[in-house]
């Protein structure tokens, strides 16, 4: 049985990991509006604020009022700004999995954010009764794949996608990490 629990708060020595807040907004927008972040993202950059306070409020907050829910702002301590998020998504009860999904400001690529914030949730999902997890990376953005190596996740196919709604092919790699007892 998974806890029930939705977006508990987590900290590391540089970020919090907590739910969105409407006073994101600025902070989202940057993120989601920036064409080189979002090139491996199943969206469009967001062209507005409208538009990122519309995501917010009918995707993110309608994920919060759901029992179980994993849907991430990483949050920078020191300088008090949301600089990425992190996902679970097709979180599945029976099963006891999901599939993890992020993305971070590129002014903090390469510093080990993402990683750090994906070990802590992997750990909290453990605890939570998830018995594996999934995430996937284009294999044209291998930056992304390196992430999930240093999470432990083992490389397990690739497959082909017809992305939506971009409309083109990607070839996928998957990688999941099995927790056990």
């Amino acid at each position: 049985m998974l806890k029930k629990e939705n977006t508990p708060l987590i900290e590391t020595d540089r970020l919090i990991l907590r739910k969105f807040l409407d006073t994101d907004i600025e902070d989202m927008f940057s993120l989601y509006s920036d064409k080189e972040v979002n090139t491996f993202l199943p969206w469009f950059p967001f062209d507005s604020i409208e538009k990122t306070r519309n995501y917010l409020h009918n995707n993110i907050f309608a994920e919060y009022k759901k029992p179980i829910g994993y849907r991430y702002a990483i949050a920078h301590k020191q300088l008090n700004k949301v600089i990425g998020f992190i996902s679970l998504f097709q979180i599945n009860e029976e099963t006891k999995s999901g599939d993890l999904g992020y993305a971070l400001s590129k002014d903090f690529w390469n510093n080990g954010i993402i990683t750090e914030a994906c070990k802590e949730i992997l750990k909290k999902l453990k605890d939570n009764g998830f018995k594996y997890i999934t995430a996937t990376h284009d294999i044209n953005n291998p930056s992304s794949g390196k992430v999930m190596k240093k999470l432990n996740m083992i490389y397990q196919h690739s497959y082909d996608e017809m992305w939506q709604p971009k409309k083109f092919m990607v070839t996928f790699n998957l990688y999941k990490i099995e927790f056990h007892d």
